[in-house]
Formats: C-alpha cells, sequence, structure tokens
C-alpha cells in the first residue's frame, strides 16, 4: 500500500483534477489510499460562512451558493454526461449543508466551524473519486469520519489511535484504491472534527501508519522542500533528502510544507515521505527518512509572520521564578496559544505567541491584575538551522532585531 495526498491547489480546477488522474496513471498505483484537501479556497470561504452564521449575516445563502455553483462549474467541465451521480451528490452534501445551519442549536463556534469546514473536502473528494471511475480508474469512496476517530477537541482534534487502526482494518481494502478526505474526523458521538491546520498532511501520515503504508507522497506546487520560502527568499535550494528528526525540527520552527504532527507517525514505523510536484512528475522532489540529516547541508531559513513579542515581569519588580513560568504556561495551555520563542531573565519572561484562536486578549486579561506586560504585536520571527557565520552576517544586515538567540545548530530572531 501507498498513501498519496493531494492538496487543495492540485484540484483547483477541472484542469487539475484531470492531472490527477493523469498521474495515477503515470505511477501504475494499484494499491492505494488517496488524501483528498478541500479545493483552491474552499476552506477560506467556508470560514467566510462561519462568519455569516455567527453574525446572523443575510447573505449565508449567497456565500453557501458561492460555494457549491463554484464546485457545479468544475463538474460540467469534467463530466459530459450531466445525469452523472456527482451532481446529485453535490445537491445533497448542499441540503446537509442547510440543514445544519437551519437546525443547530450549539452556540459554541469551534464546534459549529467544525460542522461547516467538513463541507469542502466531502466536495473535493467526492469530485475526485467519480472523475477517476469515470476515467476507468475504479476506486471506492471512503468517508475518513468512519475511520478516523478523535476526542472533541474541536479544531484540534486528537487522534484515538486504538480505534482508528481498528476502523482502518475495517473500512480500506488493501488491495484496491480508497478515496478519502483529509483534515478531518468525527468523535464519539460522531460530530465531525478538524484535525487542525494543514491537518490533511497529517491524516494521511496516519492512513500510512495504520496500513504500513510503503511510503506518502504529498502532492505540492513546489519541487519539494527548500531550505528557504521563495516568497521572502532569493536563490532558495531544492533539499533533496532531510531526516526524521530535522523535518520534526524544521516543522516546528514553522516550514509550512509539512505539518509539524506528519512526521512522528512515520517515524515510528520507518514510512519514508516523498514531497513532489504535481505539474512535474518527472522530478524526484525531497525524501524524508530515517538517516543522515540533511542533503546537501546548508542553512534553512524559516519565517513565522504575525507574531506576538510578549515580555512579562513581577509587579514588584522581583524575580521570575518557577513558579510564575507554571503558572503562564498554564494560562498558555488554557488559552491554547503557541510559544515559538522563549527567553528569561531574572526579572523578566519573554516569549514569541503564535495566536491562532485569537484569544491572547483573553490571556492579557488573565496576566495583568500580577504582572507587568509589555509586548508588540505583527513582528517575524525568523529561524536559521544550520548557520554560519556568512549567512548570519548576511541575514542580519539592514533589520531591526528585537531579540536574537542562539544555540548549537539555531539562531533565531525577532525582527520588527
Amino acid at each position: 500500500m501507498n498513501v498519496y495526498k493531494f492538496g487543495g491547489a492540485s484540484v483547483k480546477d477541472a484542469v487539475g483534477v484531470k492531472n490527477l488522474v493523469e498521474i495515477l496513471k503515470t505511477e501504475n498505483v494499484k494499491k492505494l489510499v488517496l488524501v483528498v484537501s478541500a479545493m483552491n479556497k474552499t476552506t477560506r470561504d467556508l470560514e467566510k460562512l462561519v462568519d455569516l452564521y455567527m453574525s446572523e449575516s443575510s447573505d449565508i445563502n449567497y456565500q453557501v451558493n458561492l460555494i457549491f455553483d463554484y464546485h457545479f462549474d468544475i463538474c460540467v467541465d469534467l463530466f459530459t454526461n450531466k445525469n452523472n451521480d456527482i451532481f446529485k451528490k453535490l445537491d445533497s452534501l448542499k441540503e446537509e449543508l442547510i440543514t445544519f445551519l437551519r437546525l443547530n442549536k450549539s452556540p459554541k463556534r469551534p464546534f459549529i466551524y467544525d460542522q461547516i469546514i467538513y463541507f469542502g473536502e466531502m466536495l473535493s473528494s467526492s469530485i475526485v473519486s467519480s472523475y477517476m471511475q469515470y476515467s476507468g480508474i475504479s476506486n471506492t469512496w471512503v468517508d475518513v469520519r468512519s475511520i478516523i476517530k478523535t476526542n472533541s477537541n474541536y479544531r484540534d482534534a486528537a487522534v484515538d489511535w486504538t480505534q482508528t487502526l481498528a476502523n482502518t482494518k475495517e473500512f480500506i481494502d488493501n488491495s484496491e484504491i480508497s478515496v478519502t478526505q483529509g483534515f478531518i474526523g468525527s468523535d464519539e458521538n460522531n460530530f465531525t472534527t478538524s484535525l487542525g491546520l494543514e491537518g490533511s498532511d497529517y491524516s494521511a501520515a496516519i492512513f500510512a501508519y495504520c496500513v504500513n503504508a510503503q511510503s506518502v507522497t504529498v502532492w505540492k506546487d513546489v519541487e519539494g522542500i527548500l531550505n528557504a520560502d521563495p516568497r521572502y527568499f532569493d536563490d532558495t535550494t531544492l533539499l533533496n533528502h532531510i531526516s526524521f528528526r530535522e523535518a520534526i525540527e524544521l516543522s516546528y520552527f514553522g516550514a509550512t510544507v509539512i505539518h509539524p504532527k506528519t512526521i512522528q507517525p512515520l517515524q515510528h514505523k520507518e514510512i519514508p515521505l516523498y514531497v513532489r510536484n504535481f505539474n512535474k512528475v518527472a522530478l524526484k522532489g525531497t525524501v524524508i527518512t530515517k538517516g543522515a540529516i540533511m542533503e546537501p547541508l546548508i542553512p534553512c531559513y524559516i519565517i513565522k509572520k504575525n507574531q506576538i513579542f510578549l515580555s512579562i515581569s513581577a509587579l514588584d519588580f522581583s524575580f521570575i521564578v518557577e513558579e510564575n513560568v507554571s503558572e503562564i504556561f498554564a494560562l498558555i495551555s488554557d488559552h491554547k496559544l503557541k510559544v515559538s520563542l522563549m527567553q528569561n531573565s531574572a526579572i523578566s519572561f519573554t516569549l514569541s505567541i503564535d495566536d491562532k484562536f485569537n484569544s491572547f486578549d483573553s490571556f492579557l486579561s488573565s496576566l495583568k491584575s500580577k504582572y507587568r506586560l509589555k509586548y508588540n504585536t505583527g513582528v517575524d520571527l525568523y529561524t536559521i538551522r544550520h548557520y554560519d557565520d556568512e549567512s548570519i552576517n548576511k541575514f542580519e544586515k539592514g533589520k531591526t532585531i528585537l531579540l536574537k538567540q542562539f544555540s548549537r545548530e539555531t539562531a533565531q530572531y525577532i525582527i520588527k
């Protein structure tokens, strides 16, 4: 068995879906779990629908129609027979969404988010599966929610590995191609849950672990993993090989090519992960395996934008000790903030924070009665892995640096 994951950019239109089918024919895979993300910007459009629903906007129906018309038009381009069952499936999914919007009683945004956001994956995987069948590639469409079981931590659910492994054995046929969804699962009450940002890569790794896959291939619009994001850095270099350990480090520091949780289940069973370009199938891309740290071994540059740079000190300027740090981290956990960097001195504790759930203001309110707080928003965190003197000197030139921190292999900077 192999596992393929196709992201939203690869299936953004009819041309993309056709290209996916051509890749499957070229690669000639017969035993496969195919994980499909939502098409193009559908997740963004569904997030807007969540906002409209929460504000009781009159534009809800318009937004629903916008989303489904986009997918309907793709199907019109793909299928000459307008009686194909995919059109009925789209109508059924639309009615399902409208019914939820009409009958939902929960006021909790994370729950509502997950009950709406999953329609992107359901639409894309259904269209891909139908077009594969239409093109002569036999496959079985599988609802991932019947397989990946999680807790009820909506928007960032944790996987129940025991139940998921048992469900995989029941619902995945190792002798055929199964088409399913990324990013989502379901809890013990069968409500939809999501696995966090970029969770489709993680879904692919979950399936790979459960079916003892030979490999995982993530198909993207880049040639593989580069030593820097070409949107922000010139003269980037393709990394041919990365170790599991190095991939985890890069992901932790913010490299966006691979989801941070994706590597761990693959490392446990030493399942190689390939990152390849869906527009340049002949290229080998990058492989992540057990072995040498990186080839070529060169400095890697990572940027996390829109960080919050926070300094915390006691109101009486007493020492910040273990008790204080423990209290601060308990509040960080309660507010689902992510710490990207930390540094402490005798009287202050400094953090770079990622506020993906918009809970920083509440976090500050919990601290301000006891601590003196200073912070900057909209700062950038840069990380240089495997730095050398040349890379440091070149990077620091002309920048306003609020903080820098070095370890044996890693340099980090907060840049205003």
